[in-house]
């Protein structure tokens, strides 16, 4: 089982809207590849509300782990794309998943969670952080733990960001958001000396970085391994691509695969990503290409 928390939200594009949101992203993607997955989040007591709970329920990820709060809307963001589909983003406070009730306990074995994955934007608030650090220290310390930063300006808790580097195994963030960190808790310069420095001070087992157009790089316990950008003929939009990255990371983990495997896979499909609008595709058969590689695996 891979548990999920955080938001899920109303993307609003200029001439369309999609269902969106890092965790849920992650969390439809996996389910869709066949792995077990249970999606904590909040919604409002609104029709996107309701939109978001049939679309979950038709997934299998719908239930009692869906909330709903009955004061604070459906967490929405405004996207505005640049000329090359990359986008800027618009961020509504005081929402649904600002709310999330993070009370439960989660059991670990062989049929408990095999991976818990959070983000920081549901940290935005103190009572955000609060209620996710809460949870994490609740958590069988023998769960490994995903953090995807997702560090978009005004939203940032800092010590949020902080706490969550304290308690995470795999880390996925992008360059811009590396600097952020190193600046923000007195790192050395340049790429290779930050990521040193940030698996050291904070005992990560491995990173993940996205670098764009110049593809990405991966971190472990041996030196890094480089996996060039994916050539996409046809490119939408980029949102997303970094959250369909981050499923098949956590999909190869969970199976023990090789990294460098694993990094080509999800480059693979990041890049597929940005050819459909939105982060996740309405056509199943979007999948049939990596369900081979990476179906749930028990062991």
């Amino acid at each position: 089982m891979i548990v999920v928390i955080g938001e899920i939200l109303v993307d609003i594009f200029p001439t369309y809207e999609r269902i969106g949101g890092a965790p849920f992203n992650f969390a439809f993607h996996l389910k869709q590849l066949g792995f077990p997955v249970r999606f904590i989040t909040r919604v409002g007591d609104d029709r996107n509300g309701r939109r978001i709970i049939e679309k979950l329920t038709a997934h299998g990820l719908g239930g009692s782990d869906v909330q709903v709060d009955a004061s604070r809307p459906t967490g929405t963001v405004k996207v505005v794309l640049d000329e090359n589909g990359v986008p800027r983003f618009h961020i509504r406070e005081n929402v649904a998943y600002d709310n999330l009730d993070l009370d439960e306990k989660i059991p670990s074995g062989p049929d408990g969670a095999r991976l818990i994955y959070f983000g920081t934007l549901v940290q935005r608030t103190e009572s955000g952080r609060t209620r996710v650090q809460a949870f994490l220290q609740r958590c069988d310390d023998g769960i490994p733990r995903f953090c995807d930063i997702n560090m978009r300006p005004p939203h940032v808790n800092l010590r949020a960001i902080a706490e969550s580097l304290e308690s995470v195994d795999l880390l996925k963030l992008n360059e811009e958001e590396l600097a952020d960190i190193g600046q923000a808790f007195d790192g050395p310069p340049h790429v290779d000396a930050t990521v040193a420095w940030l698996m050291d001070r904070f005992s990560i087992q491995a990173v993940a970085l996205t670098r764009g157009s110049r593809g990405s790089r991966f971190y472990g316990a041996d030196f890094p391994i480089d996996c060039p950008a994916v050539s996409q003929p046809v490119i939408v939009d980029t949102v997303g691509a970094g959250d369909g990255f981050a499923s098949l990371l956590a999909a190869g983990y969970i199976n023990g695969m090789d990294w460098a495997k694993i990094i080509d896979h999800a480059s693979r499909f990041a890049a597929r990503i940005c050819s459909i609008p939105g982060a996740v595709p309405d056509d199943p058969s979007f999948y049939d290409d990596f369900q081979a590689f990476y179906r749930f695996s028990k062991q």
